[in-house]
């Protein structure tokens, strides 16, 4: 079994990221979008989007730090063990808490004030949420239960080790299975949203619209023609040439 999580899984989740991308986007360039429901409700999103996606940007750049960063180089920096748990704590707590009232705002809006809201949201939408939901709760669950009012758990040593060893082809199970039960399941629900990312509304996350610094400007015309005095009028009429179609 920890061959099959911790070994095997990541692996088919990253394939099915790659592959599955590719024929979204040759299979379906129209559905490659947000699928936004801004046109239904925009009270309730104009707060929990931003709420969300800061949060969001927040947590990936703290888990980046913590899982692609040596210890030895937070240390050679002359960062001790401690100021660093003391950081990576305070910013992850922060980070959970934008996360997830902006995730809380945004399923009230779906599932309960929005009926037409909750009509647009495919399976898929539903899938993504749920997992969503489960993986940043196992992820404050991590960070406040353990690491704030536990003992902490010092991850550095195992679980990002072994992300490490994925890019390298030879990752050791039994140094994410020596972690804390919760931060395996972080790691599995991590690769499910992996292998569903292309087939849901996050394939948008790629696509930054960099063609618009280069674009040029658009003129905007009246729809009505502005009113010109009479005697310019009677002026153009005059200027016509006239039709010989009655000649």
């Amino acid at each position: 079994m920890d061959v099959a999580l911790f070994i095997v899984l990541p692996y088919v989740c990253l394939a099915v990221f790659v592959v599955g991308h590719v024929w979204r986007y040759r299979a379906d360039q129209f559905g490659w979008t947000s699928r936004t429901s801004q046109l239904f409700e925009k009270r309730w999103l104009a707060w929990g989007s931003p709420l969300f996606h800061v949060g969001a940007l927040m947590a990936i750049l703290g888990h980046a730090a913590g899982l692609l960063v040596p210890t030895s180089w937070t240390q050679a920096l002359g960062i001790s063990d401690h100021a660093y748990h003391l950081v990576a704590v305070v910013a992850g707590t922060v980070a959970g808490v934008v996360l997830c009232t902006g995730l809380v705002i945004l399923l009230l809006r779906r599932f309960v004030f929005s009926v037409r809201v909750r009509v647009v949201t495919t399976g898929m939408d539903r899938v993504l949420y749920a997992l969503l939901t489960v993986e940043i709760a196992v992820g404050m669950w991590q960070t406040v239960a353990i690491n704030v009012f536990g003992e902490g758990y010092e991850y550095r040593g195992t679980v990002s080790v072994w992300f490490r060893q994925l890019f390298v082809l030879q990752p050791d199970p039994a140094l994410i299975t020596s972690a804390p039960a919760v931060y395996a399941w972080h790691a599995v629900i991590a690769c499910l949203i992996l292998a569903v990312w292309p087939f849901t509304r996050l394939v948008h996350v790629w696509s930054v619209p960099i063609a618009y610094l280069g674009r040029p400007y658009v003129v905007y015309r009246r729809r009505t023609a502005v009113a010109r005095p009479p005697r310019e009028q009677s002026r153009d009429r005059s200027s016509r040439p006239r039709s010989s179609a009655g000649r």
